[in-house]
């Protein structure tokens, strides 16, 4: 695995595996159960990826975005590529709702809703909460 996908703390943040991408729980929560979608490829940009890894996109969100509105039926769901700090290819997966969600003692309100997400308002999970919450959703990837 690449050092953007180490540095979001894999293995420990696993939730989805697929042949080009990993999905991960964000370790920093904006809002409950944001997560990383990052290429296993050294890719450090979009346009890089092999063809395969675009292709098999359309899987990993489908199965995302069906993992998330079990687990915390949001409104909306925003794709940030923000790789100005970690660079091999990936997203911010942040689901919206209005109000808060909860789970496993970790509740965490939508401060940005229904504007930008504001990532400085994310919860930092501790080992336990990131552990509870990767299970969590996991299953629901299952």
């Amino acid at each position: 695995m690449n050092e953007t996908i180490k540095g979001f703390g894999f293995p420990q943040t696993l939730v989805g595996d697929f042949q080009h991408w990993v999905v991960l729980l964000r370790p920093a929560q904006p809002t409950l159960g944001s997560l990383v979608l990052a290429a296993k490829s050294e890719a450090t940009a979009f346009g890089d990826l092999p063809a395969e890894a675009h292709a098999e996109l359309a899987v990993v969100t489908k199965a995302i975005e069906s993992a998330l509105r079990q687990a915390v039926s949001y409104a909306k769901i925003n794709y940030l590529m923000l790789m100005m700090v970690d660079p091999h290819v990936h997203f911010h997966v942040i689901p919206r709702y209005e109000g808060a969600r909860g789970h496993a003692g970790v509740d965490v309100p939508d401060a940005g809703w229904p504007g930008q997400p504001d990532l400085g308002s994310a919860v930092k999970l501790t080992a336990e909460q990131r552990d509870a919450l990767a299970q969590w959703l996991k299953g629901h990837f299952d």
